[in-house]
């Protein structure tokens, strides 16, 4: 009775599954630990490979992303997710360790989320500086003095400092003249070497090592400092003025020289909070700049350091000499109400000019063309504390119709060599202050999204100012992205004119090349109308014949957003129209759909701006189908040059389309172009989570193929999906064991290791030469056949004793021990082989355990040294692998040349290296689409065997 509950269970679950995911590692780990049960940190030097494996279980087949938290707030890991089962980082740097995390989901349940700590472990070289400092007089002959060593390096994880005088080692209490200590604020970043009272033998050379106890095989690294009685902190001199005025073009030379400090100092220049031109040069301590530019002008500073004391700095200022933005503005008699100039009135004219240096600026003024002096009517200042520095005024008192004319301001730099600025400015009775207006048709502005726009306002005065142009909220930018545009000629023009551009635009003069006055404004409305936003803009739709659907299309927004008209299509032919009124969507119904309903259906909403578009296409092809990639062993082998595949799938969303009466499977081997076709019916509809089998078979070792699968149903074909079958041994799924004899040149893909001294070399014994080695390997494989092969080690020259030849079996995934592909405790396999180890310089074999998922050197579970007569052995060993696994045979050359081993017929079986005790059972035949499948039910645990 119970195994009949539990066949109605297992029969009625689809075989769906949410994500399940671990990390595994790769690359050059130094270490991987457990941290807190859950987190796993890995270790791994600077400048490695780190390479992280996402291993994910679920159906449908999860997706899988990669994300990290950043060891530092600058690091962004690239500013991207990796979409990929690896993630693979070439020369590791120290600000990319931190948490990875791997996310897996197909949308049932919740995400899978896995993390690993990357611990980035490096030693830079050690720095030593050096201190002095001198204690008060004592009775004016002898001052004591003190001199600190300090050391530091940066490192992961904490450095380890010692301190060496020549070659001997200095530690607290092995000198009264020495203390070392670490302050207590730098946390263990620094070791500080204190000479108290310095005496003749503190003359020394002095080593400081740094070390991180060679984790991650990081060697120590020291500095050597010689301490002598010339040992001073670095003095400098700068061999130029301070500062130096240099016009555009010339080449300025800054030589920096040392006047003391020992050792000698390095000197480097710094160019104020920037970095050097690009095109200066540098040579020791000189700095050339050729053709300077007014932007490469400011600060240089002249550093040297010598780690003894603190560094000397020395700085001068380049000024490069210029003249720029030359401007004027008209100020009128601020005694009278309008802002007109009149005869009998006071009038101001402002010239401005940005000059380098500033006090070698120099303004003169002209009056049509001839030199104008100060008098007591034509008032010129140049100091002007109200205005802005550069600002030159001509005051002219009780304006006369003789004063009318064109006055020229001309700037100049009093040592010339940089052209002049000459501005112009009319006085005459037509100088008179703007006035703005907006042409009638121009305010409010309509206009289409992407049109070109131009806003305008009317300059009438003379002269006519610069305007200004801004949004009305003034927090709003402009279409170029700042708060104001200049316009000469009072036009605003915007290209591509966009929706966020409506609203309302300022206009005002400026005092720039006009009047100063209080600025005239005006204001422009404008209105950009778009055509109607809707959704969604593409749906495709799956359905069978004779179902009724809808189909919706809504209209987001729009401007203008009144008498919205709209159009419902299939194809070209017109289906039904209407008018939104206080509706912002409109359907479409189909009641049954028929052959002539498949097709692209459009449902068009237009205003006066244009129209936007809802596209379905209706069709019946079904959906891809999901291969299932959590299949236990579907590989398996039963000769030797071919294997087969059980090939897995379920059919995504089978009921929404009409019945799946076949799949088409293509099949190809990879790298070559040869499709191979056949049909797989199916008979009956196919439920959602279904889990449908087919076989492959003949697949030739140890190729890869590339899997094709393409649902039919009476619409014809629907969506492919592929997947590539790569050969590697499996643990046979009916046996559960793996044999291998040799036999086959691919030797079971065993592999050799690329780090031995050796190769171990396929033979058999009929064409094995034995002239040069006799008394020594065998005369026949294990099971006597002078043709059989078998796998063996050379010891001839050139070998040498020691030597070592290692062969790997292929890599094996551990069986789970549930149903579900969970491993509930650590498997037991039976690793066995046939050993020969005949001849009086036999060395050694060994055997041993390597796991994918720990680091470190490989565990021994068998060895065996010495002769052990001409004939072939069995060995057997037990092992306990708790993840993906390799064998290592190690065979290792003995003092002489009769010394070959040979090994033969290797299994791995799962279980005991014995008969298992009995134990109850019951069986009960599933039936799964494309064959049937045994179930064992044993202790409450299904196991699932093929028939």
């Amino acid at each position: 009775i119970h195994c009949i509950y539990l066949l109605e269970w297992v029969l009625s679950q689809p075989f769906w599954a949410p994500p399940t995911v671990r990390i595994i590692h790769s690359g050059h780990a130094c270490n991987v630990e457990e941290e807190r049960y859950t987190e796993r940190v890995y270790t791994i030097r600077e400048g490695e490979t780190l390479e992280l494996a996402c291993l994910v279980s679920g159906h449908p087949r999860p997706q899988i992303r990669w994300t990290k938290t950043a060891g530092s707030a600058s690091d962004r890991f690239q500013d991207s997710s990796v979409f990929n089962e690896t993630l693979r980082i070439t020369r590791i740097q120290r600000l990319q360790g931190g948490r990875y995390y791997c996310k897996a989901e197909n949308g049932l349940g919740s995400p899978a989320i896995k993390s690993i700590r990357v611990d980035v472990y490096y030693l830079d070289d050690p720095i030593v500086t050096v201190h002095q400092s001198i204690g008060e007089a004592k009775e004016q002959f002898y001052y004591e003095r003190t001199v600190f060593l300090r050391c530091m390096a940066n490192s992961n994880p904490p450095v380890r400092y010692s301190w060496r005088r020549g070659q001997e080692f200095l530690s607290q209490g092995s000198d009264k003249g020495v203390e070392i200590y670490e302050p207590f604020f730098t946390q263990g970043e620094t070791k500080i070497l204190k000479l108290k009272n310095l005496r003749p033998q503190d003359y020394a050379n002095y080593s400081c090592i740094a070390s991180v106890r060679n984790v991650c095989g990081i060697a120590n690294k020291n500095v050597l400092f010689k301490l002598s009685n010339k040992t001073a902190s670095p003095t400098i001199k700068l061999l130029v003025e301070d500062p130096i005025v240099v016009n555009p073009g010339q080449t300025v030379t800054l030589v920096c020289v040392t006047s003391g400090g020992d050792p000698t100092p390095t000197l480097t220049w710094v160019h104020s909070a920037d970095e050097l031109p690009k095109k200066s040069v540098l040579n020791g301590g000189t700095l050339t700049l050729p053709a300077i530019s007014i932007e490469e002008a400011g600060v240089y500073s002249c550093v040297a350091s010598n780690n003894v004391g603190n560094p000397a700095k020395k700085s001068t200022t380049i000024v490069v000499r210029g003249l720029k933005k030359g401007r004027f503005w008209i100020t009128p008699d601020p005694y009278h109400n309008d802002d007109n100039i009149q005869i009998g009135r006071e009038v101001k004219i402002s010239c401005q000019v940005e000059a380098t240096p500033p006090e070698e600026l120099l303004f003169s003024w002209l009056k049509n063309g001839r030199s104008l002096r100060s008098s007591e009517r034509m008032v010129i200042t140049h100091t002007d504390p109200e205005v802005q520095p550069g600002t030159t005024n001509l005051d002219i008192i009780d304006l006369k119709f003789t004063d009318f004319g064109t006055y020229t301001c001309v700037a100049v730099l009093k040592n010339g060599g940089i052209p002049e600025i000459s501005i112009d400015v009319n006085i005459s009775s037509t100088t008179v202050p703007p006035e703005l207006t907006v042409p009638r048709d121009k305010s409010p502005l309509v206009v289409q999204e992407g049109d070109t726009v131009e806003l305008q306002c009317l300059v009438s005065g003379k002269p006519k100012p610069i305007i200004l142009w801004s949004r009305a909220d003034k927090e709003v930018p402009m279409p170029d992205g700042g708060l104001q545009t200049e316009s000469y000629d009072g036009a605003l023009r915007i290209v591509n004119v966009s929706r966020e551009m409506t609203g309302t635009y300022r206009c005002a003069t400026s005092q720039y090349n006009g009047f100063n006055v209080k600025p005239r404004e005006a204001l422009v409305e404008l209105t950009v109308q778009y055509p109607p936003a809707v959704e969604p803009l593409f749906t495709e739709i799956r359905q069978g014949l004779g179902r009724a659907f809808t189909l919706n299309c809504r209209m987001l927004r729009a401007h203008p957003s009144k008498v919205l008209k709209y159009e419902w299509k299939l194809g070209t032919r017109l289906l039904t129209m209407g008018q939104l009124d206080q509706r912002d969507e409109t359907d479409y119904h189909v009641r049954a759909l028929n052959r002539e309903g498949y097709g692209e259906y459009t449902c068009e909403v237009t205003n006066e701006a244009g129209a936007g578009a809802c596209r379905f296409l209706v069709t019946g092809r079904a959906y891809a189908p999901e291969f299932y990639y959590d299949t236990y062993s579907a590989l398996w082998q039963n000769r030797p040059r071919v294997y087969g595949f059980k090939l897995q799938w379920t059919q995504q969303n089978p009921l929404s389309v009409d019945r799946i009466v076949a799949y088409r499977l293509g099949i190809k081997q990879t790298g070559q172009s040869r499709w191979w076709e056949q049909e797989i019916p199916m008979e009956g509809a196919i439920a959602k989570g279904e889990l449908i089998t087919h076989n492959l078979t003949e697949l030739i070792k140890p190729e890869a193929y590339l899997v094709r699968l393409t649902p039919i149903t009476r619409f014809g074909e629907g969506d492919s999906t592929d997947r590539t079958i790569r050969y590697s041994a499996p643990v046979n799924p009916h046996l559960r064991e793996f044999q291998c004899s040799f036999e086959d040149e691919a030797v079971c893909m065993f592999t050799q290791d690329k780090t031995d001294d050796f190769d171990w070399t396929r033979h058999s014994a009929a064409t094995r030469d034995t002239k040069y080695t006799p008394n020594t390997g065998p005369s026949s494989d294990r099971v006597g056949s002078k043709q059989g092969f078998y796998m063996y080690i050379e010891t001839s020259r050139p070998r040498l004793e020691g030597e070592k030849a290692r062969l790997l079996t292929p890599t094996f995934n551990v069986a789970p021990k549930s149903p579900y592909g969970t491993v509930t405790s650590s498997p037991t396999y039976c690793f066995g082989f046939y050993y020969h180890m005949y001849g009086k310089h036999i060395g050694a074999l060994n055997a041993y355990l390597r796991q994918k998922a720990q680091s470190g050197a490989d565990s021994s579970v068998w060895t065996l040294v010495g002769n052990q007569g001409d004939r072939w052995k069995q060995a057997k060993v037990n092992i306990h692998p708790t993840a993906s696994f390799q064998l290592v045979l190690e065979g290792i050359r003995g003092p002489g040349i009769e010394g070959d081993i040979a090994i033969d017929d290797v299994t791995i079986e799962e279980g005991e290296c014995k008969d298992p005790p009995p134990n109850s059972k019951c069986f009960f035949w599933g039936g799964g689409r494309g064959g049937h499948d045994l179930y064992i039910i044993r202790n409450q645990s299904i196991m699932k065997r093929q028939r």
